[in-house]
């Protein structure tokens, strides 16, 4: 056997075999059938730390996965994890810091010296090491880069020069690179005897004298090619390329939309800089996703590990602007206060259709949403999109108006009744379905994040015309008057 083979440093080797000899965790009982930790266990652990028996609680916490740690000290209460993080000591390691929720892991960070932060930052990827590194004060910052190696030091502090959620923060500064004029043979020598290359890539990049990336190599491809043959005979020329300044969320969709699995990241300049990985975007994914579900409704980063201050302040203050707008609607009731008094079925009838209409506002928000953050709408088509909105309104009101005009003739015995609440259904459910998607459009084209404020305005939009229209329209058929 070639000795260059398994050129992996010791301490890796003797990894691979103690994760082998270790059981899975759902296999000893730990998990449940949805994979999470199972409530008796995360309790017995904790016991067992309090109790004083750190060695059991240490027994069963080593079969765990990194992830699984993390989400034992995530499920653990506040007071509980410093005790915890004690108990466990080095098992508390840097993959597990960045496998954890940002708020847990920045209560366990605090109880560390900036020599052990620095220490676990030095074992990660430089974008699990920016992830711990980039939400602490800047003094705690300094402090801990100063205890860095330099090289170290160097990379986490390029990382942090660029904006949060951009490529530059997100990408790893550890990748394969190699001159287009090089064999498949040199190659696989270089990989081979290396010491330095980072363990974890899944394609090389070819660049020029000048670090321009000018194609990308799949390891598969090496392998099964003969050793004499050039790599840029194997590469392929047509690849993704990353801007360094980019935004996460658009770094997200060129994966998805071309099922990369990695990509390099380029300067202004053109050079290669970093690369992006796949799984590193799953989390993005899975973060932009929650982030827009959680602004259409105005809870702020909506995470249960989140300090009551801060989700107070983040709801409190669309509370507050919601109310605001609440008193549009208001107003118009208090116009047809007099209406109202002569006829009282008017006030058990309009929570009906300002309701109905709220929530076909909402569906329409929530698509058109969705439809920007994932690129599907754009200047090309978003009349088009308009126009489909209005078409599905008309359909929805007119369905729903049939339903609500009918019930409330034979209801309260007034044909003339259920004609005004079928016209103020249609007319809403309209206006709703244009709100809808108008309404996040614009503030798009303002450069606003239109999952940020459009649900107040659409709610807004509809309760208000769900109101003048049904009062007003029983106004004008001479059902009532003002």
């Amino acid at each position: 056997m070639d000795e260059r083979e398994d050129s992996r440093p010791p301490e890796d080797v003797a990894l691979d075999e103690r994760d082998r000899d270790a059981p899975p965790a759902e296999a000893t009982g730990e998990l449940d059938e949805d994979d999470r930790l199972k409530p008796e266990f995360v309790r017995d652990v904790i016991d067992l730390a309090e109790s004083g028996e750190a060695e059991a609680a240490r027994e069963r916490v080593g079969r765990l996965h990194p992830a699984d740690i993390a989400d034992l000290f995530e499920l653990a209460r506040s007071d509980e994890r410093p005790m915890l993080a004690g108990v466990l000591g080095d098992m508390l390691s840097a993959e597990v810091l960045a496998e954890m929720n940002d708020y847990v892991r920045e209560e366990l960070i605090d109880l560390l010296a900036p020599e052990q932060v620095a220490e676990l930052a030095s074992e990660l990827d430089t974008d699990d090491a920016v992830a711990i590194i980039e939400d602490m004060e800047a003094d705690e910052q300094q402090a801990v880069l100063r205890a860095m190696e330099p090289e170290d030091r160097a990379a986490i502090e390029d990382a942090l020069s660029f904006p949060e959620e951009t490529a530059g923060r997100l990408m790893q500064r550890e990748f394969v690179a190699v001159p287009e004029h090089v064999t498949v043979g040199d190659v696989i020598d270089r990989l081979r005897e290396d010491g330095d290359l980072t363990t974890d890539f899944w394609e090389i990049f070819v660049v020029d004298p000048l670090v321009r990336p000018v194609g990308t190599c799949q390891l598969s491809w090496i392998l099964r090619t003969p050793r004499d043959i050039a790599i840029s005979d194997v590469m392929r020329r047509e690849q993704t390329l990353i801007p360094v300044d980019m935004d996460q969320e658009e770094v997200a969709l060129r994966f998805q939309k071309y099922a990369l699995i990695s990509a390099a990241v380029v300067d202004k300049a053109g050079r290669l800089v970093g690369m992006i990985t796949v799984d590193d975007i799953v989390h993005i994914i899975q973060e932009e996703a929650g982030e827009d579900i959680l602004r259409l409704s105005g809870a702020g980063d909506g995470d249960i590990n989140e300090p009551i201050r801060e989700t107070y302040g983040a709801r409190v203050r669309w509370l507050v602007a919601n109310l605001g707008t609440a008193l549009v609607a208001s107003s118009i009731v208090g116009f047809f206060g007099g209406a109202i008094e002569q006829m009282v079925a008017l006030a058990a009838l309009m929570p009906i259709v300002a309701g109905v209409g709220g929530n076909a506002g909402t569906q329409t928000l929530a698509v058109t949403v969705r439809a920007l953050a994932m690129n599907q709408l754009t200047d090309s088509n978003s009349w088009r999109a308009v126009f489909r909105e209005m078409k599905i309104a008309l359909l929805n009101g007119s369905t729903i108006a049939a339903i609500a005009g009918t019930a409330t003739a034979l209801w309260f015995g007034n044909p003339a009744l259920g004609g005004v609440i079928a016209a103020a259904m249609i007319v809403n459910i309209f206006v709703a379905g244009v709100s809808g998607v108008a309404i996040p459009l614009l503030l798009d084209r303002l450069d606003q994040d239109p999952a940020v404020a459009s649900s107040i305005f659409v709610t807004m939009t509809t309760d208000s015309m769900g109101f003048l229209a049904f009062l007003g329209l029983a106004v004008a058929s001479g059902l009532t008057s003002l």
